[in-house]
């Protein structure tokens, strides 16, 4: 099937990796050796996921290439995704412009450049390809062993609280959710479940139906979670374990991939996206408290004061619940059936194994 038509900004890819412009930027970095350069930019590969497009790039360099990267990725949005989805791919290039150089940064691939879009220029990042030290843990969709769990784990467990409660929240780094802003959240919701509830028809019964706006007329309570404005970090929004690169060396750290869909919220989000959404009930059951008892105690290690292993739980149920909004939003943003579908079976299993029932009366 021929690809749609590509339409509004777009970017020079050439100009962006020209040799000059990557000594620039590689030196600025840190990555050169006092007098290497850049002498060449090859494009080693193209080609595009459900949301992204890619372009592999292999620099040549004279001098001392000690640290220089050997493969970079330069990332943007598809056009067509981007048409459905207004400022798609922005959000990762803020990320990478005012998140990732205060993060612990063996937890993320290096960038070295970002655009984060205008009228007439695309969004893009450009970072370093692991492809050569690191991989994804399995195939999609089988779930990685439990010791890659327990890493991944620990990696967010690192990351965010590196971020939590920390005071550039919502000054230099992102925005808190602000209660004048849930009318106009809840307005698209509706919308989204109009459409959702078309195109499933009896797909979903009465009782799901019912459990979907039970959630939404609970809303307004639940948003008082982000009131206080406490124990909230900086989440990944979209932390399946094959947004995480494994090492393939020894004692390496797993890094963490694809922010488009960061926010400030709650950490458990994070959790639950990966666990509750994506696992079914035999697995969940053996492994899930486990890893969250592991996540717990991985904050604490890390600095993390006054957050209860109640308080987690709670929030992961919470979390687990909220869940049921993003096969929704996945279906009336159009990605393909085979990853929203079982999301849903997989998600409303999750809703009556944690009791999520309970969370709405």
């Amino acid at each position: 099937m021929a690809e749609p038509a590509e339409s509004g900004p777009s970017f020079d890819a050439d100009a962006i990796v020209a040799p000059e412009r990557l000594t620039d930027l590689l030196t600025r970095a840190g990555r050169l050796a006092q007098g290497a350069r850049v002498v060449g930019a090859d494009r080693e590969g193209e080609w595009t996921t459900i949301i992204s497009r890619l372009v592999r790039v292999r620099p040549r360099y004279a001098g001392d290439q000690t640290g220089g990267p050997s493969s970079l990725l330069l990332k943007s949005v598809r056009p067509d995704f981007a048409a459905a989805v207004a400022g798609a791919g922005r959000n990762e290039a803020v990320f990478y412009r005012d998140v990732a150089s205060f993060s612990p940064a063996d937890a993320l691939a290096a960038c070295f450049d970002v655009s984060t879009g205008s009228e007439n220029a695309a969004c893009y990042v450009l970072r370093e390809d692991l492809s050569a030290t690191h991989a994804v843990p399995t195939g999609w969709p089988l779930p990685p062993d439990i010791a890659a769990c327990e890493r991944l784990i620990d990696a967010y467990a690192r990351f965010h609280a590196a971020w939590w409660d920390d005071p550039r929240l919502g000054a230099s780094v992102g925005r808190f959710a602000e209660e004048s802003a849930l009318p106009a959240l809840l307005a698209d919701v509706q919308r989204r479940w109009t459409a959702f509830r078309g195109l499933l028809g009896d797909h979903l019964s009465d009782e799901r139906v019912s459990r979907y706006e039970r959630l939404f007329e609970a809303a307004p309570r639940f948003f008082a979670r982000f009131r206080a404005r406490r124990n909230l970090t900086v989440v990944h929004g979209d932390a399946h374990v094959w947004n995480a690169l494994y090492p393939h060396a020894p004692g390496a750290t797993v890094r963490i991939i694809d922010w488009d869909s960061w926010r400030i919220g709650v950490a458990a989000r994070d959790l639950a996206y990966m666990i509750a959404l994506h696992w079914y009930p035999e697995r969940r059951r053996r492994f899930e408290r486990p890893l969250l008892r592991r996540y717990h105690d991985g904050l604490l290690a890390h600095g993390v004061a006054g957050y209860s292993w109640e308080a987690l739980l709670e929030d992961y149920r919470a979390s687990a619940l909220w869940q049921l909004i993003t096969p929704m939003w996945q279906a009336t943003s159009k990605i393909p059936e085979p990853i929203w579908w079982s999301h849903l079976e997989r998600g409303m299993l999750a809703f009556e194994d944690l009791d999520c029932a309970s969370l709405l009366e």
